[in-house]
């Protein structure tokens, strides 16, 4: 046989993904969510924080007092919070910079074996953080679940972001707002799993840490892995049946050309675009990360129904505010999860352009009015406030592959948006150092407790009027800056596609059948699980 022919290629490569005639295009999507519903624990990692701290039971010290370099690598005391939560910030920076390095790669291998071998650093991440745990060793936890975990983040992300567009030519925001839904789903499932699995472990004494990440990491790379393998690209110059592309001058902001990556991230509208993405979730880190003590020390007392500021709340009354507070975090859960889908799919009809300038604007007004609801003691309007936020901030991340697909085509869009993503690697290191010090800063300034988030939000809202500019001056790419017609069939070479003889007429025009109702189900029951556990918390707020 020969080695050009596709029975020949090896069962994770590109050619072998190519769809047959049997397909339907809304199994794609599936697979996507297995990936991102799994990866999305990255929001859910802070209930693993304080069991973390306490794994020593009698410690004579805390690594608090002996810094971090010694802490690395000592067994004698216990890690302090600050020290573990390193293991966020390490695997955002992970996330942008492999997506960035491997985004390329990505566009010719094919989203099967990206995929596969995302399952396997997301999944051996968790397992080797989790041996990091139990053997007390600070550098194998950040080596393992940061390290290697925030390289599966990176591909495991950014994987479905090409195949999905390629298969919803007609629907962009839609497709990629599906996947991304699941990344900000990923805790609402993750997170009440892991503390349920820390609550069976520790019956027989310890935290139950160590055998969490493990069990945790070989569910997510055995799920990640079902999904990679449920991948199919479409042959190229496929369309869905009955859709035909509108013609270019119908709306300029969306090309029918490629740009090659080595051209694009050289832009001009990459690095806006690069702007708008990171000034939107800097604003959003800003609500996520200060959401819940904000609620707690703006309004106190208010929420369990005492008007006065300087009453002394009894034990009972403030376990009552903090479930108020919890509640809270499970409602941004939520709006982070679902906002991605409602703005993607809305950036579709108005869009991407008009679906930023909404995200600004809209921002700018709420987090000016964030302080005022505060003042007034007007709780309701302040949760209400605060979900909408985050839905703009889920649904930045999930508009932001149609809108670079708009710009720059379709062909290397995945490679496109994993540089892009270190837009949200910055934000992520920068924004919460730049909060915490507006916060402390305040408060040594003798700045009242319920007031020194006013300053915060107004700067917050500076920052978003900065992105609605970097979003009014995108333009179209200029045509000279195209890919020309040998250039796309070298590219798509790459992909081989030139070795596979499959018909784009007749391809993927499959029934939805009792296979495509299983899929669903498999990723949508967790999901709804997850969606319940979120409402049952946010209950509290009420």
């Amino acid at each position: 046989m020969n080695d050009s022919t596709p029975s020949a290629a090896g069962f994770f490569a590109r050619e072998r993904t190519i769809a047959g005639p049997q397909f339907n295009r809304w199994l794609v999507p599936t697979a996507a969510l297995a990936i991102h519903l799994c990866i999305g624990m990255a929001y859910g990692f802070s209930v693993f924080w304080l069991p973390m701290s306490r794994e020593i039971v009698d410690a004579p010290a805390s690594c608090a007092d002996i810094g971090l370099w010694q802490a690395l690598f000592t067994t004698t005391c216990n890690w302090s919070v600050s020290q573990v939560t390193y293991v966020f910030g390490i695997f955002i920076a992970m996330l942008g910079v492999s997506a960035a390095i491997w985004g390329a790669w990505l566009e010719h291998a094919g989203p099967r074996k990206a995929g596969f071998i995302a399952a396997l650093c997301w999944g051996g991440g968790m397992i080797v953080g989790g041996i990091g745990v139990m053997t007390h060793q600070l550098w194998l936890l950040y080596l393992g679940a940061g390290v290697l975990g925030g390289v599966g983040q990176g591909l495991g992300y950014i994987t479905p972001v090409s195949t999905l567009i390629k298969w919803f030519p007609d629907r962009r925001g839609m497709a990629t707002g599906f996947a991304i839904m699941g990344y900000g789903g990923g805790a609402m499932i993750g997170a009440p799993l892991a503390v349920l699995l820390m609550s069976h472990f520790s019956a027989d004494g310890g935290t139950g840490v160590a055998r969490t990440l493990i069990t945790m990491g070989v569910l997510y790379a055995i799920v990640m892995a079902c999904g990679a393998i449920g991948f199919r690209v479409p042959p190229n110059g496929w369309r869905p049946q009955g859709w035909v592309p509108k013609n270019e001058n119908a709306n300029a902001m969306i090309t029918q050309g490629h740009v090659h990556l080595n051209r694009a991230w050289k832009t001009k509208q990459f690095w806006l675009i690069w702007g708008v993405l990171f000034l939107n979730v800097t604003a959003g880190i800003a609500v996520i990360s200060m959401a819940s003590p904000m609620l707690q020390e703006v309004f106190g007392g208010v929420l369990v129904g005492i008007d006065d500021p300087n009453a002394v709340l009894s034990a009972a009354q403030k376990a009552a505010v903090v479930a108020a507070a919890a509640g809270l975090v499970g409602l941004i859960s939520l709006f982070n999860s679902v906002g991605r889908l409602f703005w993607a799919s809305l950036s579709d009809k108005i869009g991407r352009k008009n679906t930023y300038y909404c995200f600004f604007v809209i921002g700018i007004v709420v987090y000016c009015l964030l302080p005022t609801w505060g003042h007034l003691g007007m709780a309701g309007l302040f949760v209400i406030s605060i979900c909408v936020i985050l839905s703009m901030y889920g649904g930045g991340f999930a508009t932001v592959p149609a809108y670079l697909a708009d710009i720059f085509g379709t062909q290397m869009v995945g490679a496109i948006h994993g540089r892009l993503l270190t837009a949200w690697s910055a934000a992520g290191l920068v924004g919460p150092l730049i909060i915490a010090a507006l916060r402390d800063a305040q408060l040594e300034a003798g700045v009242d407790q319920a007031l020194v988030y006013d300053r915060t939000l107004y700067i917050m809202a500076g920052l978003l009027f900065v992105g609605l500019i970097c979003n009014a001056l995108v333009r179209p790419v200029d045509h000279s800056l195209h890919m020309s017609e040998e250039e796309v069939a070298r590219e798509r070479a790459l992909q081989h596609e030139d070795r596979v003889a499959s018909n784009a007429d007749t391809a993927a025009r499959g029934q939805f059948g009792i296979g495509g109702v299983l899929c669903w189900l498999g990723v949508g029951v967790p999901f709804l699980i997850g969606l319940y556990i979120a409402l049952a918390k946010a209950a509290a707020l009420f």
